[in-house]
């Protein structure tokens, strides 16, 4: 007589959110280095300090248009000796009774101490008339203003935006050193799934997962590998996540990881690795599982395509922004005031996607309807995401819950 088997749920702890999310991060690496140029660094994560190697300015610039002057002179007309452009240098000394005219960002020319603006001045014939009180280094940048040699100017860590970019670039700087980008497979399990450009047939339903969570990957910082679709066979699941392992660091799969006799992810990772958990106590995606194979992370996430997508949001983004080096892997918390009622779950931390608003100075958040996690209607045009704790009852319309902003709020 065979002796009977434990139910696969029994066989992992229902764990916290908290809890998942630490062992997530516990085991977790930060990704090695590559060096990128600069031009195409957007978004990149800094793995060391930028030093610069010269001042900005390197020599005393013209802030304004306008005329270059001693500005100890206390002479009202002074004679014109050029025109010094941007990109340009003067050739002659200014002194006393003189001026060039000067462009912005021109260097100021030898002798002269202070810049008039143009707006201030009126030149007639080569000779130009000045204001009184007139201070030396007036409208002057003088060298390393913006930067001074051996100045810090980034540190590591520092995600590299379009300011960065303009500033490296400045330094002549053309290659940095980065995080690399985690490599991340995606596969889709189950017979009953066909590509969206085919038309399904009896029993059958488009991939979507796998497209939503490659796309997912991509705006966390990833580069999104598709593994395909895995059929319900333990051989084929085994082969497909092999094969896709083996050009990641990172593998997502979706479905199969719950307690039918087709769920074949689990018993999979257990021979392949280590599954660090397989339950959670969270709405939608109660069957989350995380393993590692030797470095590599696995997520199994769940085949509900709103369970598949917020358990990426909550757990698989993190840990994606942690491999490229990112020091904050959390979206901006806040508070959400409810316009309507929230049904609580009675034994998980449910995430229900909601439109926030700007309303007053406070964050009004609007259900976008039925949270079932199957209706990626939920989904579409949220930008945060409610924390509803555990219990009975409604949390009432006007309360506040904590958020997580997905999103830029309305």
């Amino acid at each position: 007589m065979q002796p009977p088997q434990t139910p696969a749920a029994a066989r992992y702890e229902l764990i916290s959110v908290a809890e998942a999310y630490a062992r997530i991060l516990e085991h977790t690496p930060i990704l090695d280095t590559e060096h990128v140029e600069t031009v195409t660094a957007l978004g990149r994560v800094l793995a060391e300090d930028v030093v610069a190697r010269q001042n900005i300015p390197q020599w005393p610039t013209a802030a304004v248009d306008g005329y270059a002057i001693v500005a100890a002179d206390s002479a009202s007309e002074r004679r014109v000796l050029e025109e010094i452009g941007a990109g340009h240098v003067g050739t002659e000394r200014v002194t006393l009774g003189t001026a060039a005219r000067i462009m912005t960002g021109a260097p100021i020319p030898d002798g002269a101490d202070a810049v008039v603006m143009v707006e201030e001045t009126s030149e007639h014939d080569g000779i130009v008339t000045l204001p009184d009180g007139i201070r030396s280094g007036q409208n002057v940048h003088r060298t390393g203003i913006d930067v001074t040699a051996d100045q810090v100017v980034l540190e590591r860590g520092a995600v590299i935006g379009p300011p960065e970019i303009g500033l490296l670039c400045t330094l002549g700087i053309v290659e940095v050193p980065v995080y690399r980008r985690p490599r991340v497979a995606v596969v889709s399990t189950g017979d009953e799934l066909v590509e969206p450009a085919e038309t399904p047939g009896p029993g059958q339903i488009r991939d979507s997962n796998r497209y939503a969570i490659l796309a997912a990957v991509q705006d966390a910082g990833g580069i999104a590998i598709s593994g395909g679709i895995a059929r319900d066979d333990e051989a084929e699941h085994e082969r497909v996540m092999t094969s896709a392992l083996a050009e990641a660091d990172v593998l997502l799969t979706s479905g199969g990881v719950s307690m039918g006799t087709r769920d074949l992810i689990k018993p999979i990772l257990e021979r392949l690795g280590t599954v660090h958990f397989g339950r959670i106590k969270f709405k939608p995606g109660k069957p989350l599982t995380f393993a590692t194979i030797g470095s590599k992370l696995v997520f199994g996430l769940p085949g509900y395509p709103v369970s598949s997508l917020v358990t990426f949001e909550v757990f698989v983004r993190p840990a994606l922004l942690k491999m490229q080096g990112r020091r904050r892997f959390e979206r901006a918390r806040v508070e959400l005031e409810l316009e309507r009622d929230a049904t609580r779950a009675p034994d998980r931390t449910e995430y229900q996607r909601v439109v926030a608003r700007w309303e007053a100075g406070r964050l009004v958040a609007r259900t976008t309807g039925a949270q079932s996690s199957s209706r990626l209607l939920s989904m579409t045009g949220a930008n945060a995401l409610a924390i509803v704790e555990p219990g009975s009852g409604t949390v009432p319309a006007g309360s506040t819950l904590p958020g997580v902003l997905t999103g830029e709020p309305e």
